[in-house]
């Protein structure tokens, strides 16, 4: 039997403690064996809970640790880059959060980082990995629905703390970054293609100075993409994937609960009121887990990373683009980032 992936965590920020590690316990395929976070009691606090067996005052003791493998990166988005670097030049493979950077240039470094040290990098697109989206995929290569022409996404969530890492400008926080992507991601994954240009209008917090609206379309060669994104608004979200003869609809398509059963509508689109409509039963599954499993299987060499570096790039030129967008009040190209 092959041995588990060793996992150390570097800092404990709500998505680890809460999902991800507990997520990563639960396959067979990995094993957590170290946090660290620059309170020293704050990582033995979380260690303590979630039966972590060591427990660092600082990342640098956690990236010495030869008995580590890989390493995930939930830190503040500024913070990816430069520890996720640090981690591959330690020999660590790492698991990195989305956004993978705060711009395109950015997350390049990451692909030298990379090389050189042989490891792998992945972002953590968790979404990539749940089988509700490779169903939904799987009914537009079909052909059920026609053509593919339209991916349309919403995804809002109500925080307004100040000590809210996604409220702090200076540190990569504002909507579009950290929800935006989503959508982003995975039409760009539906189409197969990367949009030509793109354009995007943003609301920012008059206090904070993060965007808490955001919204853009994305056009690609054979259809569009639009998305609507708020971090100061009802917590909601839908997925519609749109063809010539029929229609698809996610119903919890980004962070689905991994005990909760999830579905797909399939609309023939006979008429508004739903009677063309048949519901896919896609099951229970936590996508954290899933994505651990992925990721550890392509440390041993079997299949690629869920979300590698090159698609993250490509994601985040996308995003850069909607920011020039919001500037220049005009279509931007991402080949352009």
């Amino acid at each position: 039997m092959t041995a588990p992936l060793r996992w150390g965590v570097l800092g404990a920020a709500s998505i680890a403690v809460r999902r991800v590690i507990p997520a990563m316990q639960r396959s067979a395929a990995c094993r957590v064996d170290a946090i660290a976070s620059r309170d020293l009691a704050k990582a033995r606090a979380a260690a303590d809970a979630l039966g972590i067996p060591r427990a660092y005052g600082s990342y640098e003791e956690l990236l010495a640790d030869p008995e580590i493998d890989a390493v995930y990166n939930p830190l503040p988005n500024h913070l990816h880059v430069p520890w996720s670097e640090r981690a591959a030049a330690a020999g660590k493979h790492v698991l990195c959060e989305k956004p993978i950077a705060l711009t395109a240039d950015e997350a390049r470094a990451l692909v030298a980082a990379r090389d050189r040290a042989g490891v792998q990098i992945a972002e953590a697109f968790m979404v990539r990995t749940h089988p509700q989206w490779h169903v939904a995929r799987d009914v537009v290569r079909s052909g059920r629905i026609g053509e593919l022409k339209l991916v349309t996404g919403h995804f809002s969530y109500h925080r307004r703390d100040p000590s809210d890492v996604r409220n702090r400008v200076e540190w990569g926080g504002g909507v579009l970054l950290d929800v935006g992507c989503y959508p982003i991601t995975m039409s760009r994954w539906l189409f197969g293609a990367e949009p030509a240009e793109v354009v995007g209008t943003l609301e920012r917090d008059p206090e904070f100075g993060v965007d808490r609206l955001a919204a853009g379309l994305l056009r690609f060669p054979t259809g569009m993409a639009t998305f609507g994104v708020g971090g100061q608004i009802v917590h909601h979200q839908r997925v519609q994937i749109l063809g010539t003869a029929g229609r698809i609809e996610l119903e919890i398509p980004f962070s689905p609960p991994g005990d909760h059963p999830t579905r797909l509508l399939v609309d023939d689109g006979r008429d508004v009121l739903g009677t063309g409509v048949e519901s896919i039963a896609v099951g229970a599954y936590d996508q954290f887990t899933l994505q651990a499993d992925r990721f550890a299987a392509a440390v041993r060499g079997e299949g690629p990373v869920p979300v590698p570096l090159e698609d993250a790039i490509a994601n985040m030129a996308v995003i850069d683009a909607i920011f020039r967008s919001v500037e220049s009040g005009r279509w931007e190209s991402p080949a352009a980032s």
